[in-house]
């Protein structure tokens, strides 16, 4: 698995409209450590990708299974150079990657609180709001891998009005061993009015083909790569040589939110 070198950060506490923000200044590049509070009270990590543009849409970005916000660490900043604030948040529900420790899935564990997929969803809502109520003002795309891709398809059908848009990798219905539906995503996808976007592994298309029926509308796209493809987000990663192919099919997606937002 590819690893990156771990930032240093020096912190500093700030209070925003009632909202504790621990924020750590890296050293070597312009992340910065953010911390807000989940619907239960737990205390959420999330990484502060910014650029000059304070007005620039902001996408939200969610780890897959197991995982943290490590998994963005070399995604994100081609998404800043393409125009995009953002903000990768560790849910309740991961552990580690690329050497990232999920600090939120720590922190639950340490309070004895559940943490499986479903458990992340208050995380997903709580990070949207955070946002919103930072910059009202801005676009806000939301952005998921494996489980948390489905969960950011309810937020979005659930949350019409705060999401602007919606990218999924690798979907499907997981939640029934947690005691919901068999359409669980589907239910609150067909009430999606944003531009929607679903990829995946070539092998994964059945996983998320009746979701992706569900969507509403003619804003929706979804890619299938000509290769075997990757299943989440590191499809994107450099270390996979089909990457350009996802790569080439986020940025159409997102070019008709970069008008007048350019870096």
């Amino acid at each position: 698995m590819m690893k990156h070198k771990i930032k240093k950060y020096a912190c500093l506490l700030i209070i925003f409209g009632g909202i504790n923000i621990v924020i750590g200044n890296s050293q070597e590049s312009n992340v910065k450590i953010l911390t807000f509070k989940s619907a239960d009270n737990l205390e959420i990590t999330a990484d502060w990708y910014s650029i000059s543009d304070s007005t620039a849409p902001i996408i939200i970005l969610y780890h897959q299974a197991g995982w943290s916000r490590g998994e963005y660490i070399e995604i994100a900043p081609k998404l800043n150079a393409m125009g995009f604030q953002c903000l990768a948040v560790d849910q309740r529900s991961g552990g580690e990657v690329n050497s990232i420790i999920n600090q939120t899935n720590s922190r639950a564990l340490l309070a004895g609180l559940s943490t499986n997929y479903l458990d992340a969803l208050p995380d997903l809502t709580a990070a949207l709001d955070f946002i919103h109520k930072m910059y009202p003002e801005n676009k806000i795309i939301l952005w998921g891998s494996s489980y948390s891709s489905s969960l950011t398809l309810k937020v979005a059908g659930d949350n019409q009005k705060f999401v602007s848009g919606v990218l999924a990798f690798s979907p499907g219905e997981y939640f029934e061993r947690f005691g919901e539906s068999s359409n669980f995503i589907q239910s609150s996808a067909k009430n999606i009015i944003c531009p929607a976007f679903i990829t995946s592994a070539s092998n994964e298309h059945g996983q998320w083909k009746n979701i992706f029926e569900s969507i509403p509308g003619m804003q929706k796209t979804f890619f299938l790569p000509q290769t075997a493809g990757n299943h989440g987000s590191r499809a994107l990663w450099e270390i996979f040589p089909d990457n350009e192919q996802y790569w080439q099919a986020v940025t159409i997606f997102l070019s008709q939110y970069k008008e007048n937002n350019t870096e």
